[in-house]
This record gives C-alpha cells, sequence and structure tokens, in this order.
C-alpha cells in the first residue's frame, strides 16, 4: 500500500499549451480518491503524469514515499485500466489477464493463482478461455480490471473505465468498484467526468477545471459547502440555481435583493456581507432546497415565478420556474405536487441552504466563514 504526493506539478505541451498548472495534491494510503471535471480539464494529463505516461514539465511526483518523475511507468509499482480497456484482442480473458505477470518471469503457478483470484472476485471464472470480441462490455471492463489485480500494485489508477458502458451497466460497476476497494484496500486514484461517480466512489474527491484544482475534500462538504460558482454550478443535477443579486442593510438585518424579491438573509451572515453593501453578487440555492411551502416554519422569503414546464422523474418532479427578471430556475419536489403550467407560484426558500458568491465564473463562496452555512 502507497499513497501518492503531487508538489508543484505543471504540464505544458508544445511550449504554449498549459494543461495541468501547478497542481499539490496528496492521496492518503488506502484512500479512494477521484479526479472529476469537464473534459479538457486536465484530469487525465494528471493520471498520466501518475503513471509515467506524460512527464511533467515542473513538479515531483512521489508513490510511496519514493520520488518517481525519472522512474519508468513498469517500475512504478502501479497499474492503470484505460477508458477502452486496451485488451489484446488476438488473447483470451486469461491471457490478457496474465500477460504483465508473464513479462514479469513469474512462475506459471503463481501467474495461475493470480489470475484464478482475481477472476473469481471478479466473478469472470467461466470467461476466461474467451477472447475480447465475444465479451460485452461489462466483461470487457472486468477483465481490464482483473489484469490490473493480478499485478498487486500498490496504486491502482483509473482513467474514465465506464464511459462506455450503459446507464443500468455503470451503476452495477459502481458498486463492484467500491466493493472492490473495500476488500482489497488498495490506494486508488480515479478520473471521471461524471459526478454521480465522482460523489458515490470517492473518500474525497478533487474538482478540476482549467488544469486547476478548486476543492478538494470529501463529496458532501464540497457539494454542501462549494468554495466557488463554478464547483458549486459543476456538482449537482440539477445543478445549483444562480441569481443576480444585491446586498443591503436595514438596522440590524441583511437582505438579498432579487428584482422585486426580497429574502431576508441569516443574522450570522451580517458580519462577512458588511464588505458587500450595496453591491452586486450572486445568489444561490438548489433546486432541492426550494419548495411550494414554508420550509422549517420560515415564512415570506419567497421568489416569484411563473411554472414553464414539468420534469416528471418518477417519485420527483423538476419545475421549470421563471422569475420576474426572466432568470429560469429549477425546484425538485415530490410527484404529489399539483401544479400546472402557466400559473403563477410563490418559491420558498430554505435559508440556511443559502449561497452567496462573488460576481463571475469563478467568484468565490463569501458565506463559507458563516457557521452553517
Amino acid at each position: 500500500m502507497a499513497g501518492v504526493s503531487l508538489k508543484n506539478i505543471t504540464k505544458v505541451f508544445d511550449g504554449k499549451v498549459t494543461a495541468v498548472d501547478n497542481v499539490t495534491l496528496d492521496v492518503a494510503d488506502r484512500e479512494f480518491m477521484v479526479i472529476v471535471g469537464s473534459s479538457g480539464c486536465g484530469k487525465s494529463t494528471t493520471l498520466r503524469m501518475i503513471a509515467g505516461l506524460e512527464e511533467p514539465t515542473s513538479g515531483m511526483i512521489a508513490i510511496d514515499g519514493r520520488v518517481v518523475n525519472r522512474i519508468p511507468p513498469k517500475d512504478r509499482d502501479i497499474a492503470m485500466v484505460f477508458q477502452n480497456y486496451a485488451l489484446y484482442p488476438h488473447m483470451t480473458v486469461f491471457q490478457n489477464m496474465a500477460f504483465g505477470l508473464k513479462l514479469r518471469k513469474c512462475p506459471r503457478a503463481e501467474i495461475n493463482r493470480r489470475v484464478q483470484e482475481a477472476a473469481n472476485l471478479l466473478g469472470i471464472e467461466q470467461l476466461l478461455d474467451r477472447k475480447p470480441k465475444a465479451l460485452s462490455g461489462g466483461q470487457r471492463q472486468r477483465t481490464a480490471v482483473g489484469r490490473a489485480i493480478v499485478r498487486n500494485p500498490k496504486v491502482f489508477l483509473f482513467d474514465e473505465p465506464l464511459s462506455n458502458l450503459d446507464a443500468k451497466l455503470r451503476l452495477a460497476a459502481r458498486v463492484e468498484l467500491k466493493s472492490l476497494h473495500k476488500r482489497l484496500q488498495t490506494t486508488t486514484i480515479y478520473v471521471t467526468h461524471d459526478q454521480a461517480e465522482a460523489m458515490t466512489l470517492g473518500d474525497r474527491i478533487c474538482v478540476m477545471h482549467n488544469g486547476v484544482i478548486q476543492q478538494f475534500a470529501r463529496p458532501m462538504d464540497v457539494y454542501n459547502h462549494p468554495v466557488n460558482r463554478f464547483v458549486a454550478g459543476f456538482l449537482g443535477s440539477p445543478a445549483m440555481n444562480f441569481f443576480n443579486g444585491t446586498i443591503q442593510f436595514k438596522g440590524d438585518n441583511v437582505y438579498c435583493v432579487i428584482g422585486d424579491d426580497i429574502i431576508l438573509l441569516r443574522p450570522r451572515m451580517r458580519a462577512i456581507l458588511a464588505a458587500y453593501k450595496d453591491k452586486q453578487i450572486v445568489f444561490g440555492i438548489r433546486p432541492e432546497h426550494l419548495s411550494t411551502r414554508p420550509i422549517n416554519g420560515q415564512s415570506g422569503n419567497t421568489i416569484s415565478c411563473t411554472v414553464e414546464m414539468l420534469e416528471f422523474i418518477g417519485d420527483r418532479i423538476d419545475l421549470c420556474l421563471k422569475n420576474n427578471q426572466s432568470d429560469n430556475f429549477i425546484a425538485r419536489m415530490d410527484s404529489g405536487v399539483d401544479i400546472n403550467v402557466g400559473r403563477p407560484l410563490t418559491m420558498y426558500i430554505d435559508l440556511d441552504k443559502v449561497h452567496i458568491f462573488e460576481q463571475g465564473e469563478m467568484g468565490k463562496n463569501v458565506g463559507l466563514d458563516c457557521t452553517g452555512l
């Protein structure tokens, strides 16, 4: 087992395109850590540098306390599962899983034992004589994972291994991967663009954007306490609602004014928002924190709107709404609610779930210092 440490890692392609920008990251021994972000954010490049498939322009990478910058991939004691699985089409499942061990000149009996154990663990023992073309997508994915397991590495690296599976198989594979990690307890770094995978798999998640780490914390900490507007909007489906507003003070009270709607904020936010008096900010609230009825006895503090569309999702319904400022936003609630398209509506806000951001895509969450926000 081993921890992984990145210190000030930068990767510049062709001397002008910065894919990864001064990344510092420490992954604990036995941790399942997920790097999540949209395409082109630098997550796969970061993983490939850990694997030794890309060389950092600057910075240091250490595995189990050993600096590996100049150590070739085969000597880093890592195993990587690729997005396309990278199976040899002319080899059977057994041969694919055993190939790396044969290169290491492991004894035949040891190879047979490791492959059989991994196959049993993954439930593919009956597929060992098949070639990849005779396998389903899920079976190919398991074979690729098995090939990594037999090596008994210090670190597993996964590069979007579930992206080629359909939705049902992805869900099942997530459960299997998490269960596998609990049994093997091998340090794992997993890259994905899928926020559901990140939230369900990671002990901690690292959100990247434009080659920079935006936030690195436990999944629910990132979801409930996003450091900036980008993170707040990236995690969550539907995404957090954002409204342009103005901070105003009257006596001991602090308000956020959104068009014709005036929202009384919690007293604990008064001190930190003093610097934003009469300034434009961005008000954030997640769809599940809006309701057609007062929340926890909170009256007032509402947004007036019109129902544009209803989206039924099994036991839930998403209300697509528009406020007086023509801002589109979404509220999520139980499907039993009786609401018609086109009718005016008043949405109540859970004041304990409000976020206040500075303006701009990367505007910081100015309320993070407020206890309970």
